[in-house]
C-alpha cells in the first residue's frame, strides 16, 4: 500500500489559523462586554474603540450588586430557569420514552399536534397566553413563567429525548427484563444511565432558553419583585441615556449561572457515554 501523503505544513497552519480566527470572532463580544464593564463611566466614550481602557474600576459591579435590584432579578431567573429545566426534562423524558418504545392509537396525531405548536410565531400567541394567564390569576408571578416556558419547551425536548431513546437497542431492556427486572427497573438501571447525554443536552437547552427569554417575561410580569434579569436589564435604560457600564456588568454577572450549569452537566454528558451498558 502506498505510503500516506504527509499533509503540507502550510495547510495545517491554515487550518489552525482559521480555527483561531473563528474562536476570536466568537469570543470578541464577550471580551468587549467585560471591557466596558471594567471601564469607568467617564472613560466609556473618551476611550473610544481602544482595546483596553486606560483605567480599570469595579464600581459598575459594586453598583449592580449592592445598589440595584439586579440580584433579585438574578434570583428570579435562577428559580424560573432551574424549575423549567427540571420540569421540562422530566416530562420530555417520559414522553420521549413512550414515543420511542410504545405504539398506541393516535400516536401520529399527537406527534403532529406537537409539531404544529412549534409553527406559530410567539407574537401571534402572546395575547391569548396573556388573557389565559390573567384569567387564572397568575399574572406577576414566577409560576406563570415556569408554566409557560415548560409548555413551550416540551415538544422540542420530547423529540430530542426520543432520538436518544431510539438510539438505545431494545435488546438491553429485554435482557434486563429476562433477568427479572420490571420495565421501570430496566428503565432506571439500564436505560437512564445511557441517556445521561440526552438528559444533559435537554437540561442545557431548556435552561438556556428560559434564562434568556424576554418576550413572555416582559408581557406577563409587571411587578418589580418578580422580574427576571432580561427584563431587569431594561432598568439601566432611561428616557435620555443608557448606563452602559452597569448594563455590561450585569451582563457579565448573568453569564455566570449558565457557565456553572454547563460545567455541572458536562460531567454527566461524559459519564453517560460509558455507563449503563455493561452488566456488572
Amino acid at each position: 500500500m502506498a505510503a500516506l501523503r504527509r499533509t503540507p505544513p502550510a495547510l495545517v497552519a491554515g487550518k489552525y489559523a482559521a480555527i483561531a480566527a473563528y474562536v476570536a470572532f466568537a469570543l470578541f463580544p464577550l471580551y468587549w462586554l467585560l471591557k466596558i464593564a471594567l471601564t469607568p463611566d467617564t472613560l466609556i466614550f473618551s476611550d473610544g474603540t481602544a482595546l483596553w481602557p486606560s483605567e480599570l474600576t469595579l464600581d459598575n459591579f459594586r453598583t449592580v450588586i449592592f445598589q440595584s435590584d439586579f440580584m433579585a432579578y438574578f434570583r428570579n431567573s435562577v428559580t424560573v430557569s432551574l424549575s423549567t429545566a427540571a420540569a421540562t426534562t422530566l416530562i420530555a423524558a417520559a414522553a420521549g420514552y413512550a414515543f420511542s418504545r410504545f405504539t398506541f392509537r393516535g400516536k401520529r396525531w399527537v406527534v403532529a399536534l406537537m409539531l404544529l405548536t412549534q409553527m406559530f410565531p410567539l407574537l401571534m400567541i402572546i395575547a391569548p397566553i396573556y388573557k389565559l394567564v390573567a384569567a387564572i390569576g397568575l399574572l406577576n408571578s414566577l409560576t406563570s413563567l415556569i408554566v409557560v416556558y415548560t409548555a413551550f419547551n416540551i415538544p422540542f425536548a420530547t423529540f430530542l429525548m426520543q432520538s436518544f431513546f431510539d438510539g438505545i437497542p431494545r435488546d438491553l431492556e429485554e435482557a434486563a427484563m429476562i433477568d427479572g427486572c420490571t420495565r421501570l427497573q430496566a428503565l432506571r438501571v439500564v436505560i437512564l444511565p445511557l441517556t445521561l447525554p440526552g438528559l444533559g443536552a435537554t437540561l442545557g437547552f431548556v435552561f438556556t432558553a428560559a434564562w434568556s427569554e424576554l418576550l413572555f417575561a416582559l408581557m406577563l410580569i409587571n411587578s418589580n419583585d418578580a422580574m427576571t434579569f432580561p427584563v431587569g436589564l431594561l432598568t439601566f435604560v432611561s428616557k435620555f441615556s443608557v448606563d452602559w457600564g452597569q448594563m455590561m456588568a450585569a451582563g457579565v454577572l448573568a453569564l455566570v449561572p449558565s457557565c456553572l450549569f454547563f460545567l455541572f452537566i458536562q460531567r454527566y454528558l461524559v459519564q453517560g457515554l460509558t455507563s449503563g451498558a455493561v452488566k456488572g
